[in-house]
């Protein structure tokens, strides 16, 4: 059984327990973080999207010219670029780092954040755009004539692309967790991107993406699924959950308690993936094996939040779980970033591999 692995790039070294300190895009740091990930053997990186980050196309060439094999995964928001041209800059992109290359596509949770860009569509019609976006996307990679479009959002004629996908699309990811993004990443992903939630939620959620996509006359099977966490792992589980503890501390100090300081938008447009892990945090601090939602309760759940904590052999028993149930993609990410990626490459991933290779 295949399991992927997937990180998540920093362009420099920050995280909820280290404020920035240095220039927002460090480029040796960039270099090193990718590197060390391609060294731990991890399969990709997600390259994130918010309304104040560096450019991820820009971010995503540029590890790319730095490492040999470690595919990248871009976040991408339909509606600040027409389809067409979103279509031709992903291929674009994909040629010239050799066909490592997926798209991650995220529709947008907060009203005020995706108004920094200047889009004013409510959420329901930003899910409505990217149905239709992603359908142009996919048309103009797969067409060698002109492509002529009239839709709710989007009018073109004659949009053609002369560069395509090295593998003719590329892999699409999608994250959300609301009964709209189940119903357009049904029709549309081939990887549905959860956060860390307890498993017979997850459950539940696969559950329900896999219904949408028999909707729209799919294989529910065809499908994958990816399961986000943040690991902290120790010698010993005893090890672990003291450092797990002084991680707490350090976030702690740095918010206003549960409002969530840490949130980039009001809290009250918290999208329902950040409200389902403090719902889950509100029904206790420790579920199944390892799972830990102390941080996300601390951060509003400002993005994938909850932790798997304990010995690397408790923490890859506990993502085995996942895949259990279905899960084929396990993105982490860590609190000490660079750190963790060595650690995680010599304690925790070889752990995983080695036991599905057994199975």
């Amino acid at each position: 059984m295949a399991v992927e692995f997937v990180g998540m790039i920093r362009t420099a070294d920050t995280s909820e327990i280290r404020p920035p300190s240095g220039p927002a895009v460090d480029r040796d740091y960039l270099r090193r973080f990718a590197q060390a990930h391609e060294e731990a053997g991890f399969d990709r990186v997600l390259i994130g999207y918010h309304s104040w980050d560096a450019d991820g196309f820009a971010v995503a060439s540029y590890a790319a010219a730095h490492t040999e094999r470690l595919g990248f995964l871009l976040a991408h928001r339909p509606g600040f670029v027409a389809p067409s041209l979103a279509a031709r800059k992903l291929a674009t992109v994909d040629q010239l780092i050799g066909g490592r290359l997926a798209v991650h596509v995220i529709s947008g949770a907060s009203d005020t954040e995706q108004r920094r860009d200047g889009d004013y569509a409510d959420k329901a019609a930003r899910y409505r755009r990217t149905d239709e976006y992603l359908d142009v996307v996919r048309r103009v990679w797969a067409s060698d004539e002109p492509v002529d479009h009239e839709g709710e959002f989007y009018r073109l004629a004659g949009a053609r692309s002369e560069v395509k996908p090295v593998n003719g699309a590329l892999p699409i990811y999608f994250g959300g967790s609301s009964a709209d993004a189940y119903r357009v990443g049904g029709k549309h992903a081939d990887v549905f991107a959860l956060w860390g939630e307890p498993l017979a939620e997850t459950a539940e959620q696969i559950a329900a993406v896999r219904k949408a996509a028999t909707e729209h006359g799919r294989n529910p099977d065809d499908l994958g699924f990816s399961v986000s966490f943040r690991p902290i792992i120790g010698r010993t589980d005893a090890e672990a959950w003291e450092r797990a503890h002084g991680i707490l501390n350090t976030i702690t100090s740095r918010t206003s308690g549960e409002s969530g300081a840490m949130l980039a938008f009001p809290a009250a447009e918290r999208g329902v993936g950040s409200q389902r892990l403090l719902d889950a945090a509100g029904r206790g601090e420790v579920h199944d094996r390892a799972l830990w939602t102390a941080p996300a309760r601390a951060t509003g759940a400002a993005g994938n939040s909850t932790a798997l904590v304990g010995s690397p052999e408790t923490v890859a028993e506990a993502l085995l779980d996942y895949v259990d149930i279905g899960v084929t993609t396990l993105l982490i990410r860590g609190y000490e970033p660079l750190e963790d990626v060595v650690d995680w490459g010599r304690d925790l991933l070889p752990l995983v591999r080695q036991e599905l290779a057994n199975r």
